[in-house]
């Protein structure tokens, strides 16, 4: 077998270690859907052991939406802070010292209705964010990091598929008669501790990132050891050269901070394909599916909303799955573009359900197939490609900072996403989806003419190409490059 795609212990090991930080985040953005009205019922009986008197619908709908956004608005802070954690600590200690952040957070939400307090859960949610917007950076830069060039689209995904096992694991502990109760919601909230405890007590035996410790710190002969263990082979000569490589042409670009990431026209074109992507990532209506699915399958009349959900979470898992597999086949670019256009016709065929729901009853079962297929569609490209392609086409230089801007950009989208869907909702009726049907087909307009394909290409081979673009030229694919000798060039 090659050594490129070889998959060895210490590999799958240090790759599944880090996607625990990734199974937290989908785990508290699925958690919130389906306890809503028992958590609503502790706020409300709260409100009134305090003040003796019961709140009033609307104090209570803001408490309940601050509680839900808090966990974007912590993540849109604590994205910016990536590139400051990597840089100064480390890829793994990074991922590390985050967990910190999900202990506070456990505690805060798990004791919250014994402290009779709301304002814990608040700010659990919040804290809970920031772990989550750190992870988002950490994790895709740190796989992406570890792995062979050949395999590096297929174990960029676990990512995703991190997150919507988290989702789904929210999803199916959310129930009625496991902790979705009055008795146990704060153990729902609070279960953040266990993953939290079995990442802090792995990560210390995962190597840190080869490409860190030899270009950042230098340190040549840990690097190689690291590469030799992660690889299964003696001879990591060629990942040592590209490294190397992309070590040399660091020396020329330096640290990039933020503001000269938006300065330089050398970084703008492959920023704003990173931007973008993420915001087809959130844009695309999925989180709206997501935070509120069973009230969308209520409205739908579908007998036993919750497990409709539950349906979802398990297309979403086994169709990110089926991404993992073709990812390294198909190529970024090309599954993108049909995760987007098959998005937009399930969000047609979702509002043609909705509108129609009233004279034909059937229409609640098609809603179901077309919210699937909206899942499924989504884990082919949307879901998995923006966490991982941004760490591709930027090198070591401006990796961090671009990293942070794309995941800012995600966690902004997000947080308007869950804060305007429910309002935008009850002014378009069944029609909300297609805003989302419009934004898609943008979205695939653009990818279309301005995304390259990355699979199977070295990072420093990407950024040539980009540089070649800077430099007034159309973007060259690698054969092409080679002849131009465009490696050599700045």
């Amino acid at each position: 077998m090659d050594q490129g795609k070889k998959i060895t212990f210490p590999l799958l090991m240090s790759v599944g270690t880090a996607v625990i930080g990734s199974l937290q985040f989908g785990y508290n953005t699925g958690v919130i859907n389906a306890p809503q009205k028992i958590i609503e019922n502790f706020i409300n009986e709260t409100y009134l052991d305090r003040y003796q008197e019961p709140i009033s619908k609307s104090h209570l709908t803001a408490i309940w939406a601050v509680a839900v956004s808090m966990f974007s608005v912590g993540g849109i802070f604590s994205a910016f802070s990536v590139g400051f954690f990597v840089n100064r600590f480390g890829r793994r200690n990074s991922m590390l010292l985050a967990n910190i952040l999900a202990f506070i957070s456990a505690a805060l939400m798990g004791f919250s209705k014994m402290a009779k307090s709301w304002e814990m859960l608040i700010i659990g949610r919040f804290i809970v964010g920031l772990y989550s917007g750190l992870s988002t950076g950490f994790v895709p830069m740190y796989v992406g990091e570890i792995s062979p060039t050949s395999l590096r689209g297929a174990l960029g995904t676990l990512h995703q598929l991190g997150i919507v096992v988290g989702i789904l694991i929210a999803q199916i502990f959310g129930l009625e008669m496991i902790m979705g109760n009055a008795d146990l919601w704060p153990l729902l909230l609070g279960f953040i501790f266990i993953p939290a405890v079995i990442q802090t007590a792995l990560l210390p035996l995962c190597p840190e990132s080869p490409r860190f410790l030899l270009i950042n710190k230098n340190e040549e002969n840990k690097a190689k050891s690291v590469l030799k263990k992660l690889r299964g082979t003696t001879d990591v000569s060629a990942d040592m050269q590209e490294m190397k490589e992309e070590s040399r042409q660091m020396m020329r670009e330096k640290k990039v901070t933020i503001l000269e990431l938006f300065r330089s026209p050398l970084y703008r074109q492959p920023l704003i394909i990173s931007i973008i992507l993420q915001l087809s990532q959130q844009l695309s209506g999925i989180n709206a599916v997501f935070y509120f699915s069973t009230r969308i399958f209520e409205k739908a009349e579908v007998p036993q909303p919750v497990y409709a959900t539950i349906g979802a979470g398990v297309v979403n898992t086994a169709f990110t799955v089926v991404s993992l597999f073709v990812v390294e086949r198909a190529g970024r670019r090309s599954l993108h573009l049909l995760g987007l256009m098959g998005m937009a016709g399930a969000a047609v065929l979702m509002t043609i359900a909705l509108a129609l729901l009233e004279q034909v009853k059937w229409m609640s079962y098609l809603s179901i197939v077309a919210i699937f297929a909206f899942v499924a569609f989504f884990e082919m490209g949307p879901g998995p490609i923006p966490w991982f392609i941004t760490a591709e086409l930027f090198s070591q230089g401006p990796r961090p900072s671009a990293i942070a801007v794309a995941g800012f950009s995600n966690w902004l989208a997000n947080f308007i996403v869950g804060m305007s869907f429910q309002y935008i909702e009850e002014l378009c009726g069944p029609y909300v989806f297609i805003i989302f049907t419009i934004l898609l087909l943008m979205f695939f307009v653009f990818t279309f003419f301005k995304v390259p394909e990355t699979r199977g290409r070295t990072f420093d081979d990407i950024a040539a190409g980009f540089r070649q673009t800077a430099g007034g030229g159309a973007f060259k694919h690698p054969e092409e490059l080679n002849s131009l000798g465009a490696d050599s060039q700045l």
